[in-house]
């Protein structure tokens, strides 16, 4: 079985994470692309667990010798997704989930192309995204106003995505989100063909 990815895109504040935090202890198989990053730790949030949290010089230092699947520099910050891991759990046939921005998904479209499922996830409009970020309560005014201009650039993308949610209500885009990965493990694409005939005929 060929191992896939699934791309989730979507503004800060959209409820990405709490989605997919939720589909990653249901769903056992999945393996989550830990992205590296130069920006500070957040409260509540683990090295090795949320991001590996990198310096500015290391970060670099990578993309020079090639280790990034993908890179952006997102408010002042640098992300990125180490390609070693991604290609081990593609070898095991194992979905390896990237919560990563536009600008990320098209580079990793240049790679990866016919490994991807994407899905962008986003709020009912630009005033509930910004209630949200107010009530996170981590970023400051200004950081706010630029999270929203990123994500109306963002939006200008949602038709190169294989699928769109709206999440105005937790249970029903997790259940949406849950039923993208399951369509994934019955792409016929995934298949290895003589393999499965032999079977089917010996059996």
């Amino acid at each position: 079985m060929q191992g896939q990815i699934l791309i989730v895109s979507g503004p800060s504040g959209s409820g990405k994470s709490t989605l997919l935090n939720r589909l990653l202890k249901e769903e056992r198989d999945l393996c989550f692309s830990i992205s590296s990053t130069t920006r500070a730790i957040r409260d509540g949030e683990k090295e090795g667990v949320d991001y590996y949290f990198i310096s500015e010089d290391e970060f670099k230092k990578g993309i020079e010798n090639g280790e990034f699947l993908e890179w952006a520099q997102v408010h002042k910050n640098f992300y990125g997704t180490s390609l070693k891991p991604v290609l081990a759990a593609l070898n095991d046939g194992k979905i390896v989930i990237f919560d990563i921005d536009v600008q990320g998904f098209h580079i990793a479209l240049e790679k990866f192309k016919s490994y991807i499922t994407s899905i962008f996830i986003t709020t009912t409009n630009k005033k509930e995204l910004k209630k949200r970020l107010q009530n996170r309560g981590t970023d400051n005014a200004e950081t706010i106003e630029n999270r929203l201009m990123n994500a109306v650039g963002e939006m200008e993308h949602i038709l190169e995505y294989d699928y769109f949610l709206i999440n105005d209500d937790i249970e029903k885009s997790y259940r949406g989100l849950k039923s993208v990965v399951h369509a994934m493990r019955l792409k016929s694409a995934n298949i290895n063909l003589r393999q499965t005939v032999d079977s089917w005929i010996d059996c």
